[in-house]
């Protein structure tokens, strides 16, 4: 039949044949779950000897002792933003994680890491996206090829508290986050030259893992505007935190969505649950 076939058709026998060979050249290399293979961080361009590195906000007196077991590999920045005699501080404890986020940021724009995961202190709180709110298995389940590949990833999965629509700056109403009505402004002084969107959505916490090449996109004169903002904004602590906490992913210009695909797949172990918790609190 083969030979027929090729003896009555054979410029339809080459297309086929060729048609084939590109299909399986096209997907040899794709996982076991049908995914492109992601590249490691040695194999980028803007990778360093530097390695990657936690930055932790704690305060005085914290158990930060969990981490030191955990990922012995990468370096440990832990800041204790209450602490001016601490080895890592800040100007000023303002902003919750932020000011501690910046400050990494702005001290080490010139050697950052490849790699680096903001995240809190405590072990166990109900920001970790895990079962039991540990964040041993958050840390270890993070794919750091698809971290690389995306330049940013939310620790957390979950769409509660974040997702789809957290706060609406500019229609903000009765009922919403008492940041919602701060917003639009804090928008407009951070990102000046940005349109304000009309609705915010990404998961909440402010625990996230970024590529040296993905904080690098903004100049170190934006970090330290957006730090500056922090020092000299009249906001309580709460309010220009929360602020923060929803403009992270806003420097990758992506949606909710996205984010939060991203981050099931760089967290794949933590992505059942999340969808599963969705649809039960629907």
């Amino acid at each position: 039949m083969i030979t027929g076939f090729w003896r009555r058709r054979p410029a339809k026998a080459l297309l086929l044949s060729i048609t084939a060979l590109s299909f399986i050249l096209f997907f040899r290399d794709l996982d076991s779950q049908g995914h492109w293979p992601l590249k490691s961080v040695d194999e980028q361009p803007w990778a360093s000897n530097r390695g990657n590195a936690l930055v932790v906000a704690s305060l005085k007196g914290d158990d930060v002792s969990w981490l030191a077991a955990i990922l012995p590999e990468w370096e440990k920045n832990i800041y204790v933003a209450n602490d001016a005699n601490a080895t890592l501080t800040v100007p000023q404890n303002k902003g919750r994680e932020s000011m501690i986020y910046l400050s990494f940021i702005l001290d080490n724009y010139g050697n950052l890491p490849n790699i680096t995961i903001f995240m809190h202190s405590l072990r166990y709180q109900w920001h970790n996206d895990d079962p039991l709110y540990d964040g041993i298995p958050v840390l270890q389940n993070l794919q750091l090829p698809h971290v690389v590949n995306q330049g940013y990833v939310n620790l957390r999965c979950g769409w509660t508290l974040g997702c789809p629509a957290e706060i609406r700056p500019i229609n903000y109403g009765n009922g919403g986050p008492i940041a919602e009505k701060y917003y639009l402004d804090g928008f407009q002084e951070l990102f000046p030259n940005s349109t304000v969107p009309e609705v915010i959505g990404v998961g909440c916490c402010a625990q996230f893992a970024v590529t040296k090449e993905k904080l690098l996109e903004r100049p170190m004169e934006d970090y330290e505007h957006y730090r500056q903002w922090l020092l000299g904004t009249s906001l309580d602590d709460d309010i220009s935190g929360r602020i923060m906490e929803y403009s992270w992913h806003s420097k990758s210009l992506v949606r909710s969505e996205q984010v939060q695909a991203w981050a099931e797949e760089a967290l794949p172990a933590a992505g059942a649950n999340s969808v599963r918790l969705l649809v039960e609190r629907r």
